[in-house]
């Protein structure tokens, strides 16, 4: 079946010698692999349409089984900053890599496509990748299954905090109900509070959001224990992150 669709490209890997396979994030149809024969040829016309961090409108032979071929690109539009910078590159990559673990391949999901495309738009005009990471990670934990209370307390509905996470119940507690779980997570306040902020901030909407290095870091943590405790996904994307805090200032920024 021969289709057309708006993509992002999520990897493109080179098979054999000459040819390349591609796994294309597709509007239509969800997350699918592309045969593309040549890649490598000089002056191949889909060579800067199958780049990691760009978007096109990609036509090809759409096959429910096996591999796709890709015929033609248009309307490229490489995001620079991200395939630039190796920063921005690392957050973009982990975003793609998440929300290829978030969904089964050949699983239309519009709506994430369109989250995933805002938030690799912001993170290429410059705005804070640390700050659009932790937003994308909260709202596609329902891709995983995972239903946690992050807009009230879980208990009694309180929206005022301050607030803590607790495992017991799955979601936040207020101040007043800390007593029922002893093991609740004693996480930083502010990170608890943009914690739920996130939770239902439409990204579309971000405007300047300035967050201190030391709320970024006890958000990162609290997240992190979300994700091992409800998620327990480890993605070599995350770890470069990680790896990447220990010497982040010592290269210098685009």
């Amino acid at each position: 079946m021969l289709g057309e669709t708006k993509g992002l490209i999520i990897f493109s890997r080179d098979h054999k010698e000459k040819d390349k396979l591609v796994k294309i994030f597709t509007e239509k149809y969800g997350k699918m692999v592309f045969y593309v024969k040549g890649a490598h040829r000089k002056n191949n016309p889909l060579a800067s349409a199958i780049q990691p961090m760009t978007e096109a409108l990609y036509a090809g032979d759409i096959r429910e089984e096996g591999l796709s071929f890709l015929n033609s690109a248009k309307h490229i539009h490489p995001f620079l900053t991200l395939q630039q910078d190796i920063f921005a590159n690392a957050y973009g990559t982990y975003l793609l890599n998440l929300a290829d673990a978030a969904i089964e391949d050949k699983k239309v999901d519009q709506g994430l496509f369109t989250f995933l495309k805002a938030c690799l738009s912001l993170m290429d005009e410059g705005k804070d990748p640390e700050v659009i990471t932790n937003i994308f990670e909260i709202q596609i934990l329902s891709r995983f299954g995972i239903s946690l209370e992050l807009s009230k307390c879980a208990v009694c509905g309180n929206v005022q905090g301050p607030f803590d996470f607790s495992e017991k119940y799955h979601g936040l507690l207020c101040a007043k109900h800390f007593s029922l779980d002893e093991r609740r997570l004693h996480a930083n306040v502010k990170a608890c509070y943009l914690l739920k902020v996130f939770n239902n901030l439409s990204v579309t909407r971000l405007g300047q959001i300035n967050v201190s290095k030391s709320t970024k870091d006890a958000l990162r943590k609290l997240i992190d224990e979300i994700y091992e405790e409800y998620v327990g996904i480890h993605l070599k994307s995350k770890h470069f992150i990680d790896q990447m805090k220990s010497w982040e200032n010592l290269l210098p920024k685009r």
